[in-house]
């Protein structure tokens, strides 16, 4: 099954612009089928292939003389001293889309464009599948089965147990990624963290109390977690600073980059089970998140998402840029629409010094209703709405 991806344009665009287009992202979002379907006829190398990693390590010139005309250079992060000596090459001979990189370990891909490849790359992020883009390849999936299955491509691709496929996804690349990086020896304590993570998410992120729970100290728990983030397992968003009050909290909120791992890190291991599980609301507010931070990089924008609370307890789960304001977004799992659903909208709208909220309610149902207090709609509908109301609509 193929997926109308929508960072294709971006990826184009930044290839008539730069030698080099880095797409980083977690493994299995898609990265490599995307690249190779817009360059059919670049070469391809994939370093994972030992063989070929160890050719690039061994004789890196001899490796890219192969490659003078340009070629896509699979998880580049394997062989991270081979940006080097691409950056010669890149000097010598400019040409826009020369090279397409991919690479599913951030922050050491960055550290070493920082170093090798600063300014001949344009960095484009490609998550696992959004809402928009599984639209038109299935009929709309209800929210439990959506937050089950999550939204890496292979198992909406194949008939497969989503609880199985992200079993597996965990033990073969989180486990072996992350730990490796972490060179952690005790796996108990840190498969315990993970779980304890996503049985955090949609909440503020509390270091102390994580790390206790998990019986290792807060330094390494901030350790994990950023390591856990920049290898694209999750993500924190943090809280909006505008100079209107001393109060806003400054303690950011814990996502994951995938709904669908998250829910098996929780248990649930069928749909029915999303509908009276404990965390449903914060696993449908992680779902939104995650899809809304997708559209963002699928516009090759950066993220700046972020949620305002005071610590009165006023709140608004998601501000979603706008050009130089934001679209507040309130967040429930619920498939009965209630009036205080928009108390925090309301109040965040006469903070702002505005008559009425212009903001959006999200929700488990699937009406699409335009109120006084915001639009309300379901997750199918979000593209749409927010497509009328932004400035900058998402790129097809």
């Amino acid at each position: 099954m193929k997926y109308n991806r929508h960072l294709r344009n971006q990826l184009i665009s930044s290839a008539e612009q730069f030698p080099v287009v880095t797409v980083v992202g977690p493994r299995q979002s898609g990265k490599t089928t995307l690249v190779r379907d817009v360059f059919p006829l670049k070469s391809y190398r994939s370093l994972e292939n030992p063989d070929i990693r160890a050719y690039a390590m061994n004789d890196p010139r001899g490796f890219l003389d192969e490659l003078d005309e340009g070629a896509i250079l699979d998880e580049v992060q394997r062989v991270p001293h081979l940006l080097s000596y691409l950056q010669q090459r890149v000097d010598e001979n400019n040409a826009p889309g020369r090279f397409i990189l991919t690479g599913s370990q951030h922050f050491l891909l960055m550290e070493n464009i920082s170093q090798s490849l600063a300014g001949r790359t344009a960095v484009l992020t490609l998550l696992p599948l959004s809402l928009p883009e599984l639209a038109g390849k299935t009929d709309p999936l209800a929210m439990e089965e959506l937050i089950w299955k999550g939204f890496y491509p292979r198992v909406h691709e194949n008939p497969i147990d989503p609880y199985a496929a992200m079993r597996d996804y965990f033990q073969t690349y989180v486990e072996r990624d992350v730990r490796q990086l972490l060179k952690v020896h005790d796996l108990l304590s840190f498969e315990t963290f993970v779980r304890l993570c996503a049985g955090r998410v949609g909440q503020l992120l509390n270091l102390t109390s994580l790390a206790n729970d998990a019986g290792i100290s807060p330094t390494t728990a901030k350790e994990w977690i950023s390591i856990l983030e920049t290898s694209f397992v999750l993500f924190r968003m943090a809280p909006w600073h505008a100079n209107i009050s001393k109060r806003l909290i400054k303690t950011p909120k814990l996502y994951f980059h995938d709904v669908g791992l998250a829910a098996y890190l929780c248990g649930i291991e069928q749909p029915a089970q999303v509908l009276t599980h404990p965390l449903r609301g914060n696993l449908f507010e992680n779902m939104v998140v995650s899809d809304l931070l997708k559209r963002r990089f699928n516009s090759g924008r950066d993220s700046r998402l972020c949620f305002f609370r005071d610590q009165t307890g006023n709140e608004v789960d998601l501000l979603f840029p706008d050009g130089p304001g934001f679209i507040p977004i309130e967040i429930k799992s619920g498939k009965t629409v209630h009036s205080d659903w928009f108390k925090g909208l309301n109040y965040f709208a006469e903070l702002r010094g505005e008559s009425s909220a212009p903001g959006v309610l999200v929700y488990g149902g699937d009406l699409l209703q335009k109120r006084t207090a915001g639009t309300v709609c379901g997750v199918w509908q979000m593209d749409q709405v927010l497509n009328e109301r932004q400035e900058f609509p998402s790129c097809r």
